[in-house]
């Protein structure tokens, strides 16, 4: 498969769906913010419109790694600490921070994607994904993350949008 060149994500299918050259190649079910769409910092909304990756972090790391401040802990998530940490907004894996390509909608000022530390990322397996639950960020499940980053070069083109995406979401992929 080709590196991906696009990322859409639909906010109403909580789904992402990855392109190559034009064609649909991925599809993985995410959990977007349970606050809604937003842009301003602050509100732990996810941010619409245009977007790039401007950092790939994690390459390398086991599965369940523990991020903190998109650096490892040097933890493995497991139930055990996550009960150790009740409420804690868990980013595991693999991180794809994203930077917003439209000024005065996601760029600079109070409405900045990267300022507002706005990722996809891995989270514990026991999050439900297809429902909106996160603070803010893109979440998936590890084992979808760990397939989709290989493929996601930095700079990739990512939008976000409200509308759901039936094509999409009903065809087969290869």
């Amino acid at each position: 498969m080709a590196l991906l060149d696009f990322l859409h994500i639909s906010i109403a299918d909580q789904q992402l769906y990855g392109f190559a050259e034009g064609q649909l190649r991925l599809r993985f079910p995410v959990s977007t913010a349970r606050n809604g769409v937003g842009e301003q910092n602050g509100s732990g909304c996810t941010p619409r419109g245009l977007h790039q990756v401007r950092a790939r972090i994690g390459d390398g790391l086991p599965q369940g790694a523990v991020l903190r401040g998109r650096r490892w802990t040097g933890e493995i998530w497991s139930p055990d600490l996550h009960e150790s940490f009740p409420g804690r907004d868990w980013i595991l894996t693999r991180i794809l921070w994203l930077s917003g390509s439209e000024p005065g909608v996601n760029r600079r000022g109070q409405v900045d994607t990267f300022r507002r530390y706005i990722y996809i990322h891995g989270t514990p397996d026991c999050e439900p994904m297809g429902v909106p639950l996160s603070h803010g960020c893109v979440r998936m499940r590890n084992a979808d993350l760990l397939q989709l980053f290989p493929w996601v070069p930095p700079h990739c083109a990512v939008r976000i949008d409200e509308a759901p995406c039936p094509d999409w979401a009903a065809v087969e992929l290869e």
